[in-house]
């Protein structure tokens, strides 16, 4: 079946048009168009995302998008419409609901919501090679089946660890109990006077920097639970940048180049993200040792960073567990994951009411 999938929670509007087949146990996907457009100039001025702003470019950037899609295919044909209904930001949420409510009804065909989240989680799927099956792909020297698994979530604004027993079961192990990592990573790259989005900023920059310059702490790395916590690693480096601050040249009332000049914040940079991936790292490799997992899960926006990719890739495998995580480009929001988890509820009938839902869980 055709799924045209729309994709509106934060500041990406993405519309995408995959082919999928197979059943719930073994799903297949096939991206044909994926068109994503960013507002990040938009809401960089601000450091962050204005909820108003990204609802009036989704309005603007949506009819633009599908007009692309409708011009490659002169003749677009879908079976199936699904579009994020949350967690998200509700006013841009409804932007795109109201969108693909306008063309189910044009095109005649079902519409169903989506759960991002289970759009991050599946996200893995739109990475298989040609023919084959995600229970298909796992290393030769993994199970042959990847379940159980255990799937780490971790974006701006959320952090969450699953064990799942198969493509439709799963339990909730553990979650953040304040800021998700992604958060974190944005609110250091304001203390380091860095733009947004923050996080790419600060992974750049700690590449020129030594990770273990600075003892930060761990938060909730040896407790037993699979939780975590990284407000309190971000007020460790807002102290530290206190303590070591540059001091005002002479009659000038303003502090030196960056944010200070008695730190080095490449070092501060690499030293904060050296801890919050180890906490995830650690934990997750836990998990994976505890239930027996047949392999590891990485998805959402914080897996496009390559320290934690290449970490978690390297301790998967000596763990004994298959390793999988999107393509960069499916790392970020993006219609392409919505047309498959729309895919996977469809298959399971599973449906969402059509209405934005904010706080929406997986």
């Amino acid at each position: 079946m055709k799924i045209l999938a729309i994709e509106t929670s934060c500041d990406e509007t993405g519309i995408a048009l995959l082919h999928a087949s197979g059943t719930v146990r073994a799903p297949r996907v096939k991206v044909l168009e994926n068109l994503v457009t960013t507002q990040i100039p938009i809401h960089r001025p601000f450091g962050g995302v204005v909820p108003n702003l990204a609802k009036r470019e989704h309005l603007k950037n949506l009819p633009i998008l599908f007009g692309r899609l409708r011009a490659k295919y002169p003749r677009l044909k879908f079976d199936l419409i699904t579009v994020t209904v949350g967690p998200g930001l509700e006013p841009a949420l409804w932007t795109g609901i109201t969108f693909a409510q306008s063309l189910a009804k044009e095109y005649g065909v079902p519409l169903i919501g989506a759960n991002h989240l289970e759009g991050h989680l599946y996200s893995f799927l739109l990475s298989q090679k040609k023919g084959a099956t995600a229970a298909s792909t796992a290393s030769a020297g993994a199970r042959k089946n990847i379940f159980p698994a255990i799937a780490l979530i971790v974006s701006g604004g959320h952090t969450i660890l699953l064990k799942l027993d198969s493509f439709t079961k799963w339990k909730r192990l553990g979650e953040t109990r304040d800021d998700a990592a992604g958060e974190a990573f944005d609110k250091v790259a304001r203390l380091l006077d860095l733009p947004y989005p923050g996080g790419p900023e600060v992974e750049r920059l700690a590449r020129a920097g030594n990770p273990a310059a600075i003892a930060f702490p761990r938060p909730m790395l040896h407790e037993k639970n699979y939780d975590f916590s990284f407000s309190g690693l971000k007020t460790s480096v807002l102290y530290y940048m206190r303590e070591h601050a540059a001091k005002p040249q002479g009659n000038d009332k303003k502090m030196t180049a960056g944010a200070n000049a008695g730190a080095n914040v490449a070092d501060v940079a690499a030293s904060f993200q050296e801890a919050a991936l180890d906490v995830l790292v650690r934990k997750t490799i836990r998990a994976a040792r505890e239930f027996g997992a047949g392999s590891i899960l990485l998805s959402g926006g914080v897996a496009a960073n390559k320290a934690l990719r290449s970490r978690l890739a390297r301790e998967a495998k000596k763990a004994g567990c298959a390793f999988f995580v999107p393509d960069f480009k499916y790392n970020l929001d993006n219609g392409a994951m919505i047309g498959v988890a729309g895919y996977m509820a469809y298959l399971c009938k599973k449906r969402y009411k059509m209405e934005a839902r904010g706080d929406m869980e997986i």
